[in-house]
């Protein structure tokens, strides 16, 4: 302990010569992370666990109560938290995605007592196996970890699935198997290029090939010989460019005229789209784990999302997702019905053997829009399923169609019922014939009788949630208000706010061509000559929406000034018979620009670029070892110098920070005068005005620069090796497949694969911030945009129950983060047999959860103890207090509200509060009425 006295007291030193702390950041950052199973009941079937991702707690209510159900306990866990597992009657798991952690919680004192730390962005966790361990996904690394939950703290088991981003966990009646549903699968579509303007260029040019079923016409017709829509006459010809192709179930590549591209992808032709012959797009859906040799199976081919899953009283496994019918083109053909609400019923022993049911069974696509009262009756963005017992009934959640539908084996509608808003978790509570159901975004619980599916009460529970974030999100979401199906919303391809992984061709033939007119073409820089925007556009993938506002123009093209360009897509695109209000559509504006990147999971914890970065799954191009070779480890730090001047491109006309500018990757909204960069005004709207470059070489000559924060999320597709867990990757139609590939493009000059694997590195740990900025006085520096992302340190802990020196020179780092106002820090834990909040000052001190009390970092410290666990979190700088310890921000401290027998959660709340016994918190902390 001496060691540790020594170096909080260096510290507090160091802080003397350091700025003083600025946390001028916002108290509410969103990161818009999804739920996976965030509702639980003990196996005794008397509390209620439910994860408040808003406000980064466990709730636990009591259902025995004769009140209802009862709020008892509020526990701090980690940021983000998505998922809850009951281990037994006194110990749950809550699986916390921003700060890769699983807090183990105890319910007889409130108050987590270990911190398991994950690999990046943990989803859910069970508890299976003989004798027992406990399975954790892991989506952004495609992996399982298996943790012995007697020895948490040991190294893990890692599985590495064969799928993009595992979540949803299920286990088999007889414990012996894990079931991990693919959130990502992808549908078995891919891409073939045909807009390529540069020779020898990634990829070929296969859609324009002699050899293809069309003959090298391209664009391809789409209803037989002809278009359908019909093209418009007063356009010019539209420009050749790529084409998506599906699998069907005999293997076969079809694009929506059932041309048969098989030759081409995979067949004896294949090189022709740059592939390998025998290339294969597996879509595994669901993987199969066997807990006792950890060997894994797959099934596969049952849609693109798979969002939720359950095991029937059978033994059969049911998901529920969405699946897109994006090889179909043109927007005019996919109006409204772009997709489908499916639930597919896998025998385990049997995989190949599903059965797929369309959710919605009242629809027959044959029209974009039909009466609302039809509407009303769709499920939307399902997150949550649950048997009874008897195996007759299936509920299923629609977080976009704000209710609850009953179900049959065989997907038949049996009833539904309305519940809040964004419905998620489910749980069936059979002995009282109830269904309880987390509603996310209207931050309440439904309570539903099981027989008749009435909603019986809804109990309100505390959100921190800004309003304007509120008011603005359910125009991303709801399906029955934003769609003439009542089944699909944005959310339907931008999930959670980010993307679906495909590509869509959203052009339309009889539409007209768009000027350019208002656009900052080239920042003033000498590019080639731009081109107005043709209405056929060919595929572009879906994406995120993160960051976007203040970022504008939008799309890839950059074809829609601002956000409200998009209004006219509710009709057009989703069959609405209504475009949003004035005030809807600023309403989604304000919930849009609070949309954050989360932390990165390749910087390292102080924020600094990594040096000797691993890069599995990324493989040499063959431009200089052979193809298909894995790459060496990569230095951020010198793919950041070669990003950036001396090393230019294009003939020496700019450098890659030219364009995608520090730190957001996006050009500037700027004109090069000769002499400086001078800001261009802003729109009607108050858009920006970020650069268009017709440098691509591209058929679409006229593109926006992309941001590059999000890069790392579409890595999977790989046409160097013979399978690919991704049919789409990078730029705009997705066709390059991977970021060495487009690094090795013939406009870029690297000198080795290490260089490439520097760059690759650069290219995965881009956000975060924290990167040179460039300078209003030099032209090949220009100076970007700020980005509203994580520090990289964002969410991390520790929990601490003794003093080991690797516990405790983890906690000095998170101070020293805080000290320079990077970040804020909290702890929460019991102190003197009381649940305790503080949060850092600065210079050694932590402020208490009484406004009187300032503690010591030693003495708090060396308080910590089995019995008297601490949890310290990092969290976003500006955050810290309400976090730490002014949960509803109304200026009088937790511990100050309770002492006086108020509510924490509620400001200004003057309402008798009794404090209770083994609760965690206090109680009772909430009715039925609230």
């Amino acid at each position: 302990m001496g060691v540790v006295r020594r170096a909080v007291l260096l510290l507090c030193f160091t802080s003397l010569l350091l700025p003083g702390m600025s946390h001028a950041g916002e108290s509410f950052v969103n990161w818009e992370d999804p739920h996976v199973h965030p509702l639980d009941l003990t196996p005794d079937g008397n509390l209620l666990l439910a994860v408040n991702t808003a406000d980064n707690r466990l709730m636990v209510f009591d259902v025995t109560s004769r009140r209802g159900l009862e709020l008892v306990a509020s526990i701090p866990v980690g940021l983000d938290p998505v998922s809850v597992r009951a281990r037994s009657n006194t110990e749950a798991w809550v699986v916390n995605h921003i700060s890769d952690s699983v807090s183990i919680v105890d319910l007889r004192r409130g108050t987590v007592t270990a911190t398991i730390h994950t690999d990046d962005e943990p989803a859910d966790v069970v508890f299976a196996g003989r004798p027992e361990r406990a399975f954790i996904t892991c989506s952004q690394v495609n992996r399982v970890l298996v943790v012995d939950p007697r020895r948490p703290d040991a190294t893990p088991q890692r599985i590495t699935l064969k799928g993009e981003d595992p979540r949803a966990l299920a286990v088999s009646p007889d414990g012996r198997f894990v079931y991990a549903a693919i959130f990502e699968s992808g549908n078995g579509s891919t891409i073939l290029g045909g807009g390529s303007l540069i020779p020898d260029a990634y990829p070929p040019n296969a859609v324009s090939d002699t050899r293809g079923p069309y003959g090298g016409i391209n664009p391809p017709p789409n209803a037989g010989s002809s278009f359908f829509p019909a093209l418009n006459p007063a356009n010019p010809p539209p420009p050749p460019v790529g084409l998506i192709v599906r699998k069907n179930t005999r293997g076969q590549w079809l694009d929506d005229n059932r041309a048969d591209w098989t030759a081409l992808v995979s067949g004896s032709n294949a090189a022709a789209s740059g592939r390998l012959t025998g290339w294969d797009l597996p879509d595994r859906d669901l993987a199969i784990i066997d807990t006792a040799s950890l060997d894994v199976s797959y099934a596969t081919r049952l849609m693109n999302a798979n969002m939720a899953l359950a095991v029937h009283p059978s033994g059969s496994v049911t998901v529920v997702g969405t699946d897109a019918r994006n090889e179909v083109r043109f927007e005019p053909n996919v109006n409204g019905r772009f997709l489908r609400v499916l639930m597919a019923v896998v025998d385990p022993r049997r995989p190949s053997s599903s059965l797929v049911h369309d959710l919605n069974p009242h629809l027959n696509y044959a029209t974009p829009t039909v009466p609302q009262s039809v509407r009303n009756l769709s499920v939307g963005d399902p997150r949550g399923i649950a048997w009874n017992s008897r195996g007759t009934r299936a509920f299923v959640t629609g977080m976009g169609s704000n209710n609850v539908v009953a179900v049959g084996l065989g997907g038949a509608r049996l009833a539904q019922a309305e519940v809040g808003e964004g419905p998620t978790g489910i749980v069936l509570d059979d002995s009282r014939d109830r269904l309880y159901v987390l509603n996310r975004f209207g931050a309440s619980i439904s309570v539903l009788s099981t027989d008749r599916l009435k909603e019986l009460s809804r109990v309100a529970f505390f959100d921190p949630t800004p309003e304007s974030l509120k008011a603005g999100r359910k125009h991303l979401y709801d399906t029955h208000k934003t769609s003439g199906l009542g089944h699909v919303a944005c959310a339907s391809c931008h999930i959670d706010g980010r993307m679906d992984r495909l590509a869509w061709d959203l052009g339309d033939p009889t539409g007209a061509v768009k000027s350019l007119a208002g656009q900052n073409l080239g920042m003033g820089l000498p590019l080639p000559p731009f081109e107005a925007w043709h209405p056929m556009k060919g595929p572009m993938t879906t994406q995120t929406l993160q960051d976007i506002i203040g970022k504008e123009p939008l799309h890839w093209r950059g074809d829609r000034a601002s956000l409200e360009e998009f209004n006219p897509a509710f009709e057009g695109l989703q069959g609405d018979d209504a475009q949003l209000t004035t005030r809807e559509m600023k309403e989604l504006r304000s919930f849009l620009a609070t949309l954050t990147f989360p932390p990165n999971p390749f910087r390292n914890l102080d924020n600094s670029l990594p040096r000797n970065l691993p890069l599995p799954g990324h493989y040499t191009t063959g431009r200089f070892a052979p193809a298909g070779q894995p790459l060496p480890n990569g230095d951020a730090t010198r793919g950041m110098a070669i990003f950036r001047p001396p090393r230019l491109l294009a003939q020496g006309l700019f450098a890659c920070n030219t364009c995608h500018t520090f730190p957001s990757g996006l050009a500037v909204d700027m004109q090069w005068t000769g002499a400086m960069w001078m800001p261009m005004p802003k729109g009607a709207m108050g858009e920006s005005h970020h650069a268009l470059v017709s440098t691509d070489g591209s058929t679409n000559v006229t593109l926006k620069v992309p941001q590059l924060r999000n890069v790392y999320e579409k890595v999977g597709m790989e046409l160097t090796q013979k399978e690919s867990l991704a049919g789409f990757a990078f730029i705009h139609d997705g066709s390059v497949d991977s970021l060495a590939r487009f690094i090795t493009e013939p406009t870029f000059n690297p000198e080795s694969d290490q260089e490439v694997a520097d760059l690759v590195a650069l290219l995965l740990s881009f956000s975060g911030s924290e990167l040179p900025r460039g300078s209003a006085t030099d032209m090949f520096l220009p100076p970007g945009p700020d980005s509203k992302d994580s520090h990289a340190a964002v969410g991390q802990q520790v929990t601490l129950t003794t003093a080991t020196p690797s516990e405790f020179a983890r906690v000095l780092q998170f101070m020293s983060l805080a000290e320079q106002g990077k970040v804020g820090l909290v702890v929460k834990g019991r102190r003197s047999g009381e649940a305790r909040g503080f949060t850092y000052l600065g210079g050694g001190v932590f402020q208490s959860d009484r406004a009187s009390e300032k503690v010591g970092a030693f003495l708090l410290l060396a308080g910590a103890r089995p019995g008297s666990e601490l949890t310290y979190t990092v969290v976003p700088a500006g955050s810290e207090r309400r976090i730490g310890v002014d949960q509803d921000q109304d200026g009088m401290l937790d511990r100050d509200e309770l002492d006086r027998g108020r509510r924490p959660d509620l400001a200004n709340d003057g309402r008798r509060l009794v404090e209770g016994e083994g609760a965690g918190q206090s109680g009772p902390l909430a009715t039925a009425d609230l």
